[in-house]
């Protein structure tokens, strides 16, 4: 069984859906990040960067003691070594895989919640800050767009590369530009979109999450943490 702590972030749907797809057993614990329950303790024995999803993966195999894991792209690498799922065997194919797996995790990720952060979230909004962002989101959308012009999917078939980038893609509405200009990488979102997998994932979060809209009062505890909110 796979304790999965989990909240409605494109991180945290990544790995929701790699879980629906292969059909894992798994129980959600949720981790309400508006109400500052990344920050419990508990929490951070699981998760020492006080991030959502983690997971405790009770039957690792060997050794045979639980093991706990932090960070999304870890998460969806091992969950995918662990089924032999959306990931090749060969080591052209995995390369593939992995160097658009990182590239979300180091650019598309990191790019998108700056542009959200700034253009949505800041309470006080600095026009260079979302020119920034909003301009290297399109370039990284065209990077994505160009990749997908000769193929289906990120690194051929369907993989944990492809898992890892629809759940920033999906807040394009939020990102200041239009899907529509990027017509391969449009291609691929509605494709994606089309899982039942995927339905299923985005349907348990929209249950859990019932009040998405952020406030003064989650924002504040969402933004601005220091060093004093990661326990010894």
């Amino acid at each position: 069984m796979i304790d999965f702590y989990f909240w409605t972030t494109p991180n945290g749907y990544k790995v929701l859906m790699f879980l629906e797809e292969t059909g894992i057993p798994y129980r959600i614990i949720p981790v309400n990040i508006s109400k500052g329950e990344q920050f419990d303790p508990e929490f951070l024995k699981v998760s020492p960067n006080n991030k959502m999803p983690a997971i405790v993966d009770d039957s690792p195999g060997e050794p045979a003691l639980p093991i706990s894991l932090f960070e999304s792209g870890a998460i969806l690498l091992y969950l995918a070594e662990k089924t032999g799922r959306f990931l090749p065997k060969t080591v052209a194919g995995r390369g593939e895989v992995l160097q658009w797996l990182f590239w979300q995790m180091g650019g598309l990720g990191p790019m998108l919640g700056q542009n959200l952060h700034f253009g949505q979230y800041a309470s006080e909004k600095i026009p260079y800050a979302i020119e920034r962002y909003v301009n290297e989101t399109g370039r990284l959308f065209k990077v994505l767009d160009n990749r997908l012009k000769d193929r289906e999917f990120v690194a051929g078939d369907y993989s944990i590369a492809d898992m890892a980038s629809y759940p920033w893609v999906f807040k394009h509405p939020y990102l200041q530009l239009q899907l529509e200009d990027f017509p391969n990488l449009k291609r691929w979102y509605d494709t994606i979109e089309q899982r039942s997998a995927v339905a299923r994932a985005y349907e348990i979060g929209a249950s859990i999450n019932t009040t998405p809209t952020v406030t003064e009062d989650s924002r504040e505890i969402l933004i601005g943490q220091t060093h004093g909110v990661v326990a010894a």
